[in-house]
């Protein structure tokens, strides 16, 4: 049996591709506020008030890694969670002004990190592999719940 071209294996790429990432963002970004966690702190300030649920839809973490991220932003201060005044059992999200200074001072950083990270390809091809690896996100989420079988879905 032949060994196969693991260079035509996209998980294989993306798996490479993430360790690239994770490297630059502990080395540029930071070593203490996660890549999944600055997510959470930009969907609440793109839409402060949202529920852990819906945050974790934004950011596309499942619920389980979504209740961790929210623990460990709460345990660090950065977030509040405030019980909804039209439903009791939900609560609502909301950054601490550290939470907002911390975005802030995140935000600059990632944008020099993205930078290097992309610098490898010129405008045009940055913003063809923005296309295509948001369309190969998206329907990856899709196979979460499937409205119809895996496999038999039309493609553009």
């Amino acid at each position: 049996m032949a060994a196969v071209d693991l260079k035509t294996h996209p998980g294989h790429l993306a798996r490479r591709l993430q360790q690239a990432h994770y490297l630059l963002w502990n080395t540029m970004v930071s070593e203490e506020i996660t890549s999944p966690q600055f997510a959470v702190l930009n969907a609440l300030v793109a839409e402060p008030g949202l529920d852990q649920r819906t945050v974790g839809e934004r950011v596309g973490l499942d619920r389980s890694t979504i209740a961790e991220v929210i623990s460990r932003l709460g345990r660090r201060g950065l977030l509040d969670k405030v019980r909804d005044p039209q439903d009791g059992r939900r609560f609502l999200l909301r950054l601490t002004d550290e939470g907002q200074r911390t975005h802030r001072r995140l935000t600059v950083r990632t944008a020099r990190m993205n930078q290097v990270f992309l610098n490898p390809l010129s405008p045009e091809e940055q913003t063809v592999f923005f296309d295509l690896i948001r369309r190969v996100a998206d329907a990856a989420e899709d196979l979460r719940n499937p409205a119809e079988p895996l496999g038999t879905a039309a493609r553009p």
